[in-house]
């Protein structure tokens, strides 16, 4: 029988980028193995859609070309959710509940891969904390040694598994807390206030979803990280130590980031970076948000304001809700006379843009980032400073990490008003000798991350443990 490891992603492209990476990592040092990813369908529901269809689309597409090109990966699709029930309150509480309402098609599923293979590992998406049951349960007649993948920071995780411990010792919701600071181990201070909202109000059932989740991972097989660890090594560190997990045994943790699809674009180059060619070195800033969230059009009209008095742009736009699956029409969402006024120093980009890609261009100085991690990994492994605007989960977490301890980013406040403080802090990071401290700091960052997967490297290691 050959050798299986089944990885389990949480729908999102993000999420599924980031698996099928591991997937890849794992076959260029162990071709051997055979690697299966299971595709989570979401709920056929209007309420409850997981991503606009565009995303939907250029997700087929990606795994069509990952199809293609690596046959040693293979997709399964899981049976899609007709329903789930309508207490259903938030997108995260959605993301936790669609993988329970499939463990019954999971188990058959892994029962099946299991008489042709041999299942030597199940890797699991944080959100699928479900799937640790069918696994390790006995009377699953399974038995899979399982791992979490947790896709954001190593800050996070170490905040994560010290939950219950916060649970315990605190007793009230996080959100009742104001701007208090909550102290966990190999973190800096954090606000309450910058506590992830599907974490913050201990009533809810997301809060139990997260914090079942966070008991779960600590009595795992081990958690993989998409990090490197000479980037967060208090967190790493305290880790280790087993300071996170005071009551237990903390698992292996696997840095072995970073994580980068090398390329998320296919075919033809595309427009916004045909725009980059013709720009000088280091002079444009990027703004993109991933797709999950939106603003408002007074916001956008706001951004653009600031964009036009402060630097060379490329900017991803899209539509504001309710209409976000259209494409915007930029004529009426942005100042009027905005793109004569800016036709030679900035470019908008409609729905989507080429992260990846346009990160690397050598025209690229600074990125304002809603702070996804795969987006701040992306950022610092190709050296590109940041400016911090985060807008849900984590990415408030995050940026307390990128601006107070690794200072490869500037924060940026959340106002009303955004085109005054976007202007400002552009202008810092570009011109400014905060801006060149930042500048430095990514570029050393930029150069761990070159060094660690290769053989010897930290994160080479680590993989090395985990096969």
């Amino acid at each position: 029988m050959e050798d299986v490891i089944v990885l389990y992603p949480s729908p999102g492209r993000g999420h599924l980028i980031s698996m099928v990476e591991i997937g890849k990592l794992i076959l260029k040092h162990h071709p051997s193995f055979v690697i299966t990813i299971l595709i989570l369908s979401g709920p056929n529901t209007n309420t409850n859609s997981t991503a606009p269809n565009y995303v939907a689309s250029s997700t087929t597409k990606y795994i069509t070309t990952v199809n293609s090109t690596t046959p040693s990966i293979s997709f399964h699709h899981l049976p899609p959710i007709s329903e789930v029930p309508p207490s259903t309150t938030s997108f995260e509480e959605l993301k936790f509940l669609t993988p329970r309402l499939n463990n019954p098609n999971l188990h058959q599923t892994l029962k099946t891969i299991s008489q042709t293979f041999k299942l030597r590992a199940f890797i699991i998406d944080f959100f699928c904390d479900a799937a640790f049951e069918v696994a390790s349960n006995p009377s699953s007649n399974l038995d899979i040694p399982t791992y979490y993948f947790f896709t954001s920071s190593a800050n996070g995780l170490a905040l994560f598994l010290y939950m219950p411990t916060l649970h315990k010792n605190v007793d009230k919701s996080f959100k009742d807390l104001g701007n208090m600071l909550i102290e966990s181990p190999g973190i800096p201070p954090t606000p309450a206030s910058d506590i992830p909202g599907s974490m913050s109000d201990r009533t809810t059932q997301c809060y139990e979803y997260f914090l079942n989740t966070a008991i779960h991972m600590a009595k795992s097989n081990g958690i993989l990280v998409n990090m490197f660890d000479s980037l967060e090594t208090k967190a790493i560190k305290a880790m280790s130590d087993g300071l996170c997990v005071p009551y237990g045994v903390t698992p292996p943790i696997f840095c072995i980031g970073p994580l980068i699809s090398s390329s998320n674009h296919d075919g033809d180059e595309h427009e916004c970076l045909k725009s980059l060619n013709s720009q000088l070195s280091r002079s444009v800033v990027f703004l993109s948000f991933g797709s999950m969230r939106l603003f408002a059009a007074k916001q956008l009209k706001e951004m653009a304001v600031g964009l036009e008095n402060s630097q060379r742009f490329l900017w991803v736009v899209r539509n504001p809700s309710p209409h976000n699956e259209k494409e915007p029409n930029l004529n009426e969402l942005l100042p009027k006379g905005f793109f004569e006024r800016t036709k030679d120093k900035g470019f908008v980009v409609k729905q989507w843009a080429p992260q990846v890609n346009a990160l690397s261009h050598d025209s690229v100085g600074g990125f304002v980032t809603h702070c996804g991690w795969n987006s701040v990994l992306e950022a610092i492994s190709v050296g590109v400073p940041m400016v911090a605007w985060p807008l849900y989960a984590e990415q408030r977490l995050n940026r307390v990490f990128l601006v107070e301890e690794i200072k490869v980013a500037l924060g940026l406040k959340e106002m009303e008003d955004g085109a005054e403080e976007l202007e400002k802090q552009v202008r810092e990071l570009f011109e400014l000798e905060v801006g060149r401290e930042v500048r430095e700091r990514v570029l050393g960052f930029k150069d761990e991350a070159m060094v660690i997967q290769k053989e010897g490297g930290s994160s080479h290691v680590a993989l090395a443990k985990l096969a």
